[in-house]
């Protein structure tokens, strides 16, 4: 089959990402399906298939895996302020996350060395778009049914000494929603198809850009008519998500296409676009929805625990700057008590876990200031190169990059909003490509 069709992993990838989800394998399906295509790549270099090329500034990114890969070393040392945790959790860890930037780095460069007849930036587009419709849907059946969930196949596989650890419940009970107490009584925060609701939000603004334009702009007319009446629905679990994150996203997204729109002429689009948000307002306003959204604002009790994380791991990656510590640890107390430990009465105090707040401060204490800069230089660079890029694919590239420095404070990057950041980069690289006529060269009379 790879043979016959090479795109078939990126299309298995995004059109069954509800059946991976399902299978208890979303943030993995990541790294499975770069095995097929590593191999797919290695074989088009060692027969001299097709020479594979590489992004301007692929070489920021792979200094940036050096970095992370060189804090192995630093797994059995103990960072400031944080408690002693055991050498082999830092491993697994480290390891899968590894194996998550290693995968997306294969999907960035499987994407942009497709050429166009075998995967169209077009279908590309087309594929992320329909993801976002499953994000839609799960964020309604979060709102509707927040209680369902259910243990993966993956999971029932699994010893039972493993099965009732947290971490692996979190990765392979796949639900609609998480229920937590965010206002005060348990609500019920979309979450659908991936792992968390902030994962959720961060995928959501990701890939709405391409329903818009894939769907919404350049579809046919049922697509268009199937986008439209999403993105009418998307807003109730928008709200219900009760992610501040995913709502400055779309606020700083809507200003962003405005301002582009408007640049380059397109006001009957920025007119319609500048409709479509008043009637969202005023759904919003004449609606429950405001009342949620006023308390969600008034409401941050995860503040003051955020901003100590936050801190913790800046000092910590002060204190190994090149590197970082290879894996999160946990602070030593918290801002609600010095106890080392939860208890009963404290279920908040101490081990705020470093690290899982955001990906800048994940980057900090894993990798260090110089891993970080890097990793986000990269994407820095891209924004940079494509800035010009004035299709409909190249405005939501660069948005999709533009929107990694907003969730980078408070969310983490690693799994699915990686992935679909790198098809991004990948987008625009193949539209710089093309209007180079720069695609991938393939030998004549050989398989591709």
């Amino acid at each position: 089959m790879l043979r016959r069709n090479p795109a078939w992993p990126i299309t298995a990838m995004l059109a069954g990402y509800p059946i991976w989800w399902a299978l208890g394998i979303g943030d993995y399906v990541f790294v499975l399906l770069a095995i097929p295509m590593a191999s797919r790549m290695w074989a088009w270099h060692s027969h001299g298939y097709r020479t594979i090329r590489v992004p301007r500034g692929f070489g920021i990114w792979l200094l940036f895996l050096v970095c992370m890969l060189a804090g192995v070393a630093m797994l059995s040392l103990t960072a400031p302020d944080t408690i002693t945790s055991p050498v082999g959790t830092r491993v697994i860890s480290y390891s899968v996350r590894a194996a998550s930037y290693l995968g997306v780095t294969v999907l960035l460069l499987y994407a942009g060395n497709l050429t166009e007849r075998e995967l169209p930036r077009q279908r590309i587009a087309w594929l992320l778009g329909l993801v976002a419709l499953y994000t839609i849907a799960g964020g309604l059946a979060g709102v509707l049914d927040p209680s369902f969930a259910f243990n993966s196949p993956t999971l029932l596989l699994l010893p039972h000494s493993l099965q009732s650890n947290l971490f692996v419940l979190a990765e392979m009970r796949p639900s609609f929603a998480q229920v937590q107490s965010v206002l005060g009584a348990a609500e019920g925060r979309p979450d659908a198809p991936f792992r968390y609701t902030n994962t959720w939000g961060n995928c959501l603004a990701l890939l709405l850009p391409w329903l818009i334009s894939a769907w919404a702009i350049h579809g046919t007319r049922r697509q268009r008519v199937i986008a439209g009446i999403a993105l009418v629905l998307v807003i109730v679990p928008i709200v219900y998500s009760l992610n501040r994150g995913l709502w400055i996203a779309l606020i700083f997204a809507a200003g962003y296409l405005a301002v582009r729109l408007a640049a380059q002429g397109r006001l009957a689009m920025l007119g319609t676009a500048c409709v479509g948000l008043v009637l969202v307002v005023l759904v919003v306003v004449a609606s429950p929805l405001q009342n949620l959204i006023s308390q969600r604002l008034a409401n941050g009790k995860s503040d003051s625990h955020r901003a100590s994380a936050s801190v913790l791991a800046t000092v910590d990656g002060l204190a190994s700057p090149i590197i970082g510590y290879g894996d999160t640890r946990h602070q030593r107390g918290s801002v609600t008590s010095i106890a080392v430990g939860r208890t009963a009465k404290c279920p908040s105090c101490g081990e705020t876990s470093v690290g899982n707040n955001g990906q800048v401060w994940l980057l900090f204490i894993c990798n260090g200031f110089v891993g970080a800069a890097l990793y986000l230089g990269f994407f820095g660079y891209g924004i940079w190169r494509y800035r010009r890029d004035k299709t409909p694919y190249g405005l939501a590239g660069v948005l999709v990059l533009l929107l990694t420095f907003i969730f980078m404070i408070a969310y983490d990057a690693v799994g699915a909003p990686l992935g679909f950041t790198m098809l991004a980069y990948a987008m625009l690289w193949r539209n710089d490509m093309a209007k180079g006529d720069n695609a991938p060269a393939v030998l004549a009379g050989k398989p591709a």
